[in-house]
């Protein structure tokens, strides 16, 4: 059975909830494990066929926790997961793009394929409270990290990825 490996960092809740929603959808389609990036290692890239990585923006960045899992990652990966399947998801305050633009970039690096377009959830939190305060998403928000799931689960066990 292929593996889904889904790779999260969150600081508010936001990104946990939907790297929790594609999770769910996609244990249905196909074996689905997901791990936090503080406890991601290069060896469980190398036991699966398809990633989805998800975290918030930060300062216009990805998070420094999943830099830090990008950094210890990969060199020990390049050239070793080459043409594997790959999806982002951003929980944004604004609009997401640069940590997009950030992970995707790596992803290039590291030769991967991207399966399905970027999803970012905008949260619209523009004050320090909001943006600090712990994040709970709709359905409606959660819906296409669901969606993303469970195509991307249903695309690895068919072999389209």
């Amino acid at each position: 059975m292929s593996r889904l490996l889904i790779i999260y960092h969150s600081r508010t809740g936001g990104a946990k909830s939907m790297a929790q929603a594609a999770f769910e959808a996609a244990q249905s389609e196909c074996d689905a494990v997901i791990v936090h990036a503080k406890d991601a290692t290069p060896e469980d890239l190398l036991t699966a066929q398809g990633y989805i990585f998800c975290c918030p923006e930060n300062l216009a960045a990805i998070t420094g926790e999943m830099k830090e899992f990008f950094d210890r990652s990969y060199y020990p990966l390049l050239g070793r997961i080459e043409g594997r399947a790959y999806a982002l998801m951003v929980c944004a305050g604004s609009d997401g793009e640069s940590a997009v633009r950030q992970m995707s970039r790596i992803a290039t690096g590291l030769r991967l394929r991207q399966a399905q377009e970027p999803i970012i959830v905008n949260t619209d939190a523009q004050t320090p409270e909001a943006i600090l305060a712990p994040k709970t998403l709709t359905d409606a928000q959660l819906a296409p990290c669901k969606d993303l799931g469970e195509a991307f689960g249903a695309g690895l066990s068919m072999g389209v990825f």
